[in-house]
């Protein structure tokens, strides 16, 4: 089931992917690993919050 739609999931893979380069470059802290919370959402297109609230930007939704 997928609620995680196209933009979604590309600004959330942009985003996580950038978090985690904190890790390894600039301040270089663990809290860039928090990345990964929106770069496995956008990867597999379900975000458990957004079911959580009720939210789906997917179109094509398996309901």
């Amino acid at each position: 089931m997928q609620n995680v739609g196209g933009i979604d999931k590309v600004l959330r893979i942009i985003v996580g992917l950038a978090l985690i380069a904190i890790v390894f470059v600039g301040p270089q802290t663990p809290w860039g690993w928090i990345g990964l919370v929106p770069l496995v959402t956008g990867l597999f297109g379900f975000c458990p919050a957004y079911k959580l609230f009720g939210l789906n930007t997917c179109p094509i939704s398996n309901k």
